[in-house]
């Protein structure tokens, strides 16, 4: 879906760079004659109706998914709907920011440093690398880009969070199944309540699990007896391990690699076929630094991208930056996580560096689409979310008018879209 792909939504980490006030779960009542399925405790009353529907239909769901009534009645007493987790989930940002300030600020030089201090500090890399294969390099930008090296975790109850979003509607489907599995992991004992915090969408722990990541993917890496992603960075860092492993992680490949286009290359080929290095080769395309490819890496089917045009740095993706898309499902939170990774081993920074960008309102972006969508080049429905739909409608517009087809909507490119669409 178009929108899950959005160019620069929420890229700062699950928990985001500054922590919403505490949000303390309610007060659990103290315990009493045992409900069952046919003798329902009764619900404590609430402000609002459709959200106590709500709960009594999700009641239901939950024992048949296994969950005894009498914990599900324990923990959603006195639940509430959430209104900052609704107003969050149903934000849309102003402003999209450009892919390029959205990496100068992930790949800062404070990050870099303390990075490079944990790659050697911490003694447990050799063990979690052997086992996953996963460098620790990657492992650390993805602690460093989901929590802060653990310190922004996030203060929401996730209980009462998957409850709001639940109720809200606009994904229950995904919010009633997280919450189904954070209750699972109160009832076995693994983590009380008060623990299961997090983001305001339910990223648990320095290493911003979901609960139903936390149930099938997290591990004890410490050998305490305990999955303890919030207190322990050696499991959480190998619960990440383990999860980008399940995502397709490759041992010994790379993830990415700039590359360089000779003048006349074909950019609608851009987010298009996967194929190896040498097939690239042939159309003209060379890594950038000049060297050549690891005998892992000749072999692995590569995705040229073009995210900030043809005036910026171009990339043949490897399969890893698509398992390093197990986290987020972002081109731009994965170039982050990669490029980080780079860093932190020594390596310097880009050949070509990111272009100046204008960031587009909302509205160029929806008056954009409108006018691809009157056109003949459909986009999806017009909401602002610049995603692969989008870029794909781009090219083939840009590719019939004779431009340069890389699916970069520049604001030059709002504007002729709306002169052609007569929009102005």
């Amino acid at each position: 879906m178009d929108r899950r792909i959005f160019l620069v939504l929420l890229l700062a980490g699950c928990a985001g760079p500054a922590p919403p006030k505490p949000d303390a779960p309610s007060q659990v009542p103290p315990p009493g004659p045992t409900p069952t399925p046919e003798t329902p405790a009764p619900p404590a009353p609430s402000v609002d109706a459709g959200f106590d529907a709500w709960r009594a239909q999700f009641r239901t769901k939950a024992i048949g998914a296994g969950l005894p009534a009498a914990l599900i009645d324990r923990e959603l007493a006195g639940v509430t709907p959430n209104p900052r987790v609704i107003s969050l989930d149903s934000a849309q940002p102003e402003f999209s920011k450009p892919i390029g300030d959205y990496i100068k600020g992930t790949v800062s030089d404070e990050r870099i440093a303390r990075g490079r201090r944990y790659r050697t500090e911490l003694p447990f890399w050799p063990a979690v690398e052997q086992k996953y294969g996963v460098p620790r390099d990657i492992l650390i930008a993805v602690w460093a880009m989901e929590s802060a090296f653990g310190a922004v975790q996030g203060d929401f109850d996730v209980v009462r969070c998957m409850a709001s979003l639940a109720y809200h509607g606009r994904r229950r489907n995904f919010a009633e199944g997280e919450l189904i599995a954070a209750l699972k992991i109160i009832s076995s004992g693994e983590a009380s309540r008060s623990q299961l915090k997090g983001s305001w969408a339910g990223a648990m722990g320095q290493a911003q699990f979901l609960p139903s990541n936390y149930l099938t993917t997290a591990v004890d890496g410490d050998g305490d007896g305990k999955r303890d992603i919030w207190g322990s960075s050696h499991d959480a860092l190998a619960s990440a391990a383990n999860l980008l492993a399940k995502g397709g992680w490759v041992r010994g490949q790379s993830w990415a690699r700039e590359v360089t286009l000779p003048a006349d290359f074909d950019y609608s080929l851009t987010e298009g076929p996967r194929e190896t290095p040498d097939w690239w080769a042939q159309l003209g395309v060379k890594p950038a630094d000049g060297g050549g490819w690891s005998p892992a890496d000749q072999g692995a089917k590569a995705q040229l991208v073009a995210p900030a045009g043809a005036s910026g740095p171009i990339f043949l993706l490897l399969p890893n930056h698509f398992a390093i898309r197990t986290y987020n499902n972002s081109t731009s939170y994965a170039l982050g996580i990669g490029l980080l990774a780079d860093r932190f081993a020594g390596g310097g920074p880009l050949v070509r560096p990111w272009p100046y960008e204008t960031p587009l309102a909302i509205g160029d972006r929806i008056a954009a689409q409108t006018a691809l969508l009157r056109l003949g080049f459909n986009p999806g429905e017009p909401d602002g979310v610049v995603g692969v739909n989008t870029r794909t409608a781009l090219r083939n517009w840009q590719k019939a008018r004779g431009l340069t087809a890389d699916g970069y909507l520049s604001m030059e490119m709002v504007r002729r879209l709306n002169v052609e669409a007569g929009a102005l």
